[in-house]
């Protein structure tokens, strides 16, 4: 088994590129650009919700939080094919929820779509049941604007 070391950190503007690569690579073209319009919105809105996985100076993953009105959501997440089942998405997952915790945010919620149903076993791993799922998307700033 190949073991890899990788580091989870604050999205900087130079990662946009690979971002946006990563984005394309994983997801459909419908989810890419729902998720790119809202990705912007958050970078513009509080970068700081906005984490990567990097390993050996790649970007190999990606989650993508929000908080509106004093309740957490993680909007998106992406890890690349080849990352995938290492540990990667747990890992963003956690530092994106103790961001979350250090808000004091009355909630944590994972905001489920038709573009991220194949990924609630990754947040059911991480302790995250049904009553944490939200299917309201339409009511996030991120989305509408």
């Amino acid at each position: 088994m190949l073991v890899t070391s990788y580091q989870v950190r604050s999205f900087q503007l130079s990662d946009s590129v690979a971002v946006t690569e990563l984005f394309r690579d994983v997801m459909s073209d419908d989810c890419y650009d729902e998720t790119m319009a809202a990705f912007a919105r958050q970078l513009s809105w509080d970068s700081e919700l906005i984490l990567v996985a990097e390993e050996e100076q790649k970007i190999v993953g990606v989650i993508v939080g929000t908080i509106d009105k004093q309740q957490a959501y993680y909007y998106r997440i992406a890890v690349g094919q080849e990352y995938q089942r290492r540990g990667i998405g747990q890992a963003l997952i956690e530092a994106l929820r103790q961001r979350f915790v250090g808000r004091k945010v009355h909630r944590i919620m994972v905001t489920v779509d038709v573009h991220n149903e194949v990924v609630l076993p990754v947040y059911e791993k991480a302790g995250y049941g049904s009553d944490d799922f939200s299917r309201n998307l339409h009511r996030l700033s991120i989305v509408n604007g």
